[in-house]
Order: C-alpha cells, then sequence, then structure tokens
C-alpha cells in the first residue's frame, strides 16, 4: 500500500505504523540525520526513498532457504567499493537474516552493498550524504561479533560528523580506516 504494490502474503496490516515509520524516515533523510535501518527499517528506507519490496521473498528467490534462528546460518557477499565493506570487510559474512520480505527495487540514492547467495538483496545505502544504511538482519543480537559492532560504529562516527557539520560518510571512511 505504502508504493503501490500488492500484497502477496496473508499479513497483519498496521497502516499507522507504516506511516510512522516512513515519516520518521522521511524526517531524519530531510534532515540529514545518519540511519541505520534494521530488518523493517532498511525497507522502510528503502520505501521512503521510492523503492520497492518483494512482499514474498521467498516466491522471489526460490532457492532461498527459510531461517528461523537469530544464529548467524544466511552468509553474505558484500560488494566491493560500498560503505559496507569499509566498514565490515568485504569476506563473506554469516548473518541471521529472519525476513519475509526483501528490497525489489532501490529507492533514490541507493545502492545495493551486500546480497546473499540466491542474490537476496540484504544490505542497501546511501552514495551519498547523509549517511544511510539498512541491513536485512539483525546485528543487535550478533553484538559479539567484531564486524557487526563496526555497523553500530559507523552510525555513531556519521552522527558525530553530522554534529560537528562535516560530510558524514568521508568521516566514516576515515573512521573505518582507523579500527582495522
Amino acid at each position: 500500500m505504502l508504493y503501490g504494490g500488492e500484497l502477496a502474503l496473508e499479513a497483519r496490516l498496521d497502516p499507522g505504523r507504516d506511516a510512522l515509520e516512513r515519516a520518521l524516515a522521511e524526517a531524519a533523510l530531510d534532515r540529514g540525520l545518519p540511519v541505520l535501518g534494521i530488518c523493517r527499517g532498511a525497507q522502510m528506507l528503502n520505501v521512503a526513498l521510492g523503492g520497492t519490496l518483494h512482499q514474498d521473498a521467498w516466491a522471489a528467490h526460490p532457492d532461498a532457504r527459510r531461517i528461523r534462528t537469530i544464529l548467524p546460518r544466511r552468509t553474505l557477499v558484500i560488494l566491493p567499493g560500498t560503505h559496507l565493506a569499509g566498514h565490515a570487510g568485504a569476506e563473506p559474512m554469516r548473518v541471521n537474516a529472519l525476513h519475509t520480505n526483501a528490497v525489489d527495487g532501490l529507492g533514490r540514492g541507493l545502492r545495493v552493498s551486500a546480497r546473499d547467495g540466491t542474490g537476496m538483496i540484504q544490505a542497501i545505502e546511501r552514495v551519498r550524504d547523509p549517511f544511510a544504511l539498512g541491513v536485512q538482519w539483525h546485528p543487535e543480537h550478533l553484538f559479539y561479533a567484531r564486524r557487526q559492532r563496526r555497523i553500530f560504529r559507523a552510525l555513531v562516527e556519521a552522527a558525530g560528523a553530522f554534529r560537528a557539520g562535516r560530510g558524514q560518510i568521508a568521516a566514516v571512511s576515515v573512521a573505518a580506516d582507523e579500527f582495522r
């Protein structure tokens, strides 16, 4: 309903929540605030920038394995040259992606930064300021993994750059080099 798509699965809709979350994402981006979208937050970031979703990730990617645990069971390929690769490294990463929706058409100014082995988009990012990264997994449950903590560190560095009036993405790239 948010982007003119069709409901492919039976779902409990909450238009009030959708409207609130979309308005928050749009307001943050309009104000230049750094954004880290996790799971539904990544999807909302994409929709707020005019993108679309696959309502049934499993139908769109029939080779993808359904995972029902917060343990890291899905392997991602992080695209080289992306901000995500700069923060978390470009090596394959194991994550706990549990979502049933997936990014389809990218929103304005976004690019793919990670996919799983079936081609399903697992991370998106804004190419230019303001800093915006959306991940389809739950790094907050993987706090013991240094690469997951680096994602949160990137957000903190971007927030510091925003507060200081500096370019967020450039500041985060410099900061990421300091933590390698």
